[in-house]
């Protein structure tokens, strides 16, 4: 049999909600279970209580704790052996859940992430991926020193990971998640890659990483500060063993 897999979607007054669950719940794999994390949303609920009503999609309400907080809760509610992080202003492909399952199980790896097509607040996706360039993992590790080359809404790990790293760090409002693929490749889990495009990123006005910059850089410096040493010492060491 499949395994049960998750999609938790973070929401905080966010007008794109209902594309983000129509595309979770549209998914070619099965078994599948969707879990809407309200966080104190204020507006575009309406969605939810029809969610509520149909029983399409498990819908939980919380006081406003963040991204982190929301994806945490959904993360530690999911039934799934698997489970993946769709941003409620993003949409997945019909067949993102089913190959990067199907390519976690070939692989075995404990994590993995996605390609993906940039789109407009339209909804209308670029012709031209983002697709990270070929290459070893030594090399992705090298690329994660200089940024977050991880798209969060493209990953999908098991929940055994997820519990084993304790989850994103609440303290951190903007990078929470690339502080958690530090901490992942630290503590020897390869993040397997997929270069197939199966996630639509949504680019708009209202997004956090626009309307935050300056304390985004605030904490990406204080990340760095705390993990490139380590990381790089970590790089050192792997390849004196080539």
């Amino acid at each position: 049999m499949n395994p049960l897999v998750t999609i938790v979607i973070p929401f905080y007054n966010d007008p794109y909600l209902q594309e983000a669950i129509e595309s979770a719940l549209s998914q070619t794999y099965r078994p599948l279970e969707v879990i809407v994390v309200n966080d104190g949303s204020k507006r575009e609920t309406e969605e939810l209580y029809r969610l509520e009503r149909t029983g399409r999609a498990r819908v939980v309400h919380q006081p406003n704790r963040g991204t982190a907080g929301a994806l945490n809760a959904g993360f530690r509610l999911a039934a799934g052996q698997y489970a993946a992080w769709l941003s409620s202003d993003d949409r997945f492909h019909p067949e993102k859940v089913e190959k990067q399952v199907r390519f976690m199980l070939q692989s075995g790896c404990s994590i993995s992430h996605t390609a993906f097509r940039r789109m407009n607040g339209e909804g209308i996706a670029e012709k031209n991926p983002v697709v990270l360039p070929a290459g070893s993992m030594l090399q992705f590790y090298r690329s994660l020193l200089l940024s977050n080359t991880v798209n969060g809404c493209t990953v999908m790990m098991t929940r055994t990971l997820f519990d084993r790293m304790g989850g994103f760090n609440e303290r951190l409002p903007y990078t929470h998640d690339y502080e958690l693929w530090f901490r992942i490749v630290l503590s020897g889990y390869p993040i397997g890659y997929l270069p197939e495009p199966l996630t639509d990123y949504r680019v708009h006005a209202a997004m956090g990483t626009v309307k935050h910059g300056p304390a985004i850089e605030r904490e990406l410096e204080s990340l760095r500060r705390l993990y490139v040493p380590r990381l790089q010492s970590m790089l050192a060491t792997l390849e004196r063993g080539t």
